[in-house]
């Protein structure tokens, strides 16, 4: 072994131990790691850099601004309430989101599928009381064993099959015949397989993840916050909540804030009942934390009760909601909002007033404003800029993404991302489109961007927001340590020697190749595995002289098998900060469950296609 390879190992290693034993940023753990290769000359400055400009890492980045249009929109939170509903226990919510995030990811690219799902997921878990930390990785894990269940259901099955037809070619150039079949692989050949590591994998999760996964709620710091808003929110006379009970329109049991009451005409409801139907122009009255009311701001079918909101000159898809506290100084102290015309002389519209935990039983217009109120407000970005040093305010803070979402487009957000799904599906399956050829997921991503843009469902500014350098730099330094592990041939060193202590006996022959390609997909990445392990496998099987396919159906398993670390695959990284979790997280489901999944390929794989046929 070269010096070379040592050092990667050695390198490799000590970022394993780092992301375990600490809590530093998986991000800068990776990039120091590939700095120190760089500078010790293992990689050179274009090995370094290429994760930046690798075409799974920038697929990633546009799929955040596809992501951030459907979120803008608020169609999201129509994909979740039809996906999800609303189970009763954390076990039900687990089990209620592998399924569908399992089945679409069969017959969807799990990258985007898995972008797609975060905010809906984060919004969900807020809204049936379960953590974050709870749901996040299953999402994960859930996209990668669906995945596994048709050809197209993940890249790395794409990557080995373009391997398969490669090594046909190679066989008819050499002797005229090829045992391998020239047309690649079924669509469903995998599915004997794959459907049942899903199913055992699925169960898994849902069984043991209430015990393996962390408990980490943030939303309990959010519950202690003192600042109490009393906020009015309006059933308008085309709102799709007309009709609908208060539990139906998951108005019951909103975390941090509940419904105070129902103004309706001349009649107060002081106690709602969970049953009670809702009608056109409800007042209802809701009391509740910040965060919990801008959350409220966003539902589908309410309106904020005060008109001034719609007087602002700004388009409400630009504005944003911020905190005000009122200071001694201010001109409108001792004034109520309504006469001192406060959307007049700020530009800004208030939402709801906070009191020092007090409710203020009034309509917003006719609270009498004091010092030390603080106010939450819907305005243009710029009142921040402009309202900063201003004598009237003590304090002047922007809520990050609370812009309200433009409900309208909705329809056109959630069609062009069904849209970019059906257009790379039909590329794989049919080969080469008319007129633009074949379509990858980063050709169909950066145009669904790009028509996000295009039709306004997402601003320039929510799309810049919505990409999370974090992940994008954590995937583009994994390639980098990839990158060392392949050029100086420790992989396959490692990869040799374990597959040399299983030789001349196929089945633990096979459970080796398997661990050893799960081995390379946690320490690299799944294609760059299943690229390394695909020759060696195909090598394996003819010197034993068994039937290839098991050989090949384990690499493609394995390589997707990412589990146990966040590197292992891409949507591991993607969920790693949304979920907050630590690397030994990953660790503590990620492990058996590769091994569960490993028993069942293992023990299946022959069945199927059996070494002698």
């Amino acid at each position: 072994m070269s010096l070379a390879a040592v050092l990667t190992l050695a390198v490799v290693a000590a970022v394993f131990v780092l992301l375990v034993f600490t809590t530093l940023a998986p991000d800068v753990l990776l990039l120091g790691g590939v700095i120190v290769l760089l500078l010790t000359g293992v990689l050179d400055v274009k090995e370094a850099l290429a994760g930046l400009s690798n075409e799974g890492m920038v697929t990633v980045g546009f799929l955040f601004v596809v992501s951030a249009g459907v979120v803008e929109t608020g169609g999201i939170s129509w994909v979740a309430e039809r996906l999800f509903g609303r189970p009763k226990t954390e076990l039900g919510a687990v089990a209620r989101m592998i399924v569908p995030a399992g089945a679409l990811s069969a017959f969807m690219n799990n990258t985007p599928l898995v972008a797609m799902l975060i905010p809906a997921v984060s919004d969900w878990a807020k809204k049936i009381r379960v953590p974050a930390s709870k749901l996040m990785i299953p999402l994960s894990y859930a996209a990668i064993l669906g995945g596994t269940c048709t050809l197209i259901g993940t890249s790395t099955n794409l990557v080995v099959n373009g391997l398969v037809v490669d090594a046909a070619e190679e066989e008819i150039k050499a002797a005229g015949r090829s045992t391998l079949p020239v047309e690649g692989l079924g669509m469903f050949d995998i599915t004997w397989v794959g459907v049942p590591a899903a199913l055992a994998g699925g169960a898994f999760i849902i069984i043991f993840g209430r015990w393996l996964l962390p408990n980490r709620n943030a939303a309990l710091a959010q519950l202690s916050d003192p600042r109490q808003y009393t906020v009015e929110m309006l059933v308008p006379p085309d709102s799709p909540l007309i009709g609908k009970s208060i539990e139906d329109a998951g108005l019951r049991h909103l975390p941090g804030v509940f419904l105070a009451e129902i103004d309706r005409g001349d009649t107060v409801l002081p106690a709602v009942a969970p049953q009670e139907r809702l009608q056109a122009n409800d007042r209802l009255v809701f009391v509740g934390v910040v965060d919990s009311v801008v959350d409220l701001h966003k539902t589908r079918g309410l309106i904020p009760a005060t008109d001034q909101v719609f007087k602002l000159a700004s388009p409400r898809s630009s504005r944003c909601l911020t905190e005000a506290v009122v200071s001694n100084t201010c001109p409108l102290v001792g004034r109520t909002i309504r006469d001192g015309r406060f959307r007049s002389v700020y530009n800004a519209a208030v939402i709801a007033v906070a009191r020092n935990g007090e409710r203020i039983n009034k309509k917003i217009g006719d609270i009498v404003l004091r010092s030390g109120d603080t106010l939450l407000l819907e305005a243009p970005p710029s009142f921040v800029d402009q309202q900063r040093n201003s004598r009237d305010f003590f304090l002047v803070s922007q809520l990050e993404g609370s812009n309200p979402p433009t409900h309208e487009r909705a329809k056109i957000a959630l069609s062009i991302l069904l849209g970019m799904v059906l257009l790379v599906t039909l590329s794989d399956l049919a080969g080469p489109l008319p007129l633009v050829g074949e379509i990858s997921m980063l050709k169909a991503a950066m145009l669904a961007a790009g028509l996000m843009l295009l039709t306004r469902c997402c601003t320039a500014a929510a799309a810049r927001r919505a990409i999370d350098w974090q992940v994008l730099l954590a995937i583009a330094a994994s390639f980098g340590l990839s990158a060392a592990l392949e050029k100086t041939g420790a992989a396959k060193l490692l990869a040799d020697a374990f597959i040399d202590l299983a030789q001349g006996h196929p089945w633990p022959t096979l459970a080796v190749i398997y661990l050893v390609t799960l081995i390379v997909t946690e320490l690299i990445t799944n294609n760059a595995a299943a690229a390394l392990m695909f020759p060696l496998a195909l090598a394996t099987a003819r010197q034993l002289d068994v039937n290839w396919m098991p050989f090949v159906i384990v690499v493609m398993m394995a390589a997707s098998a990412g589990f146990a670390t966040p590197i292992g695959y891409q949507t591991n990284l993607m969920v790693y900060g949304p979920g907050g979790y630590r690397f030994s997280d990953y660790v503590r489901i990620g492990v058996p469950l590769d091994l569960l999944i490993g028993v069942v390929t293992v023990a299946l794989a022959p069945l199927v296609w059996p070494f002698h046929s």
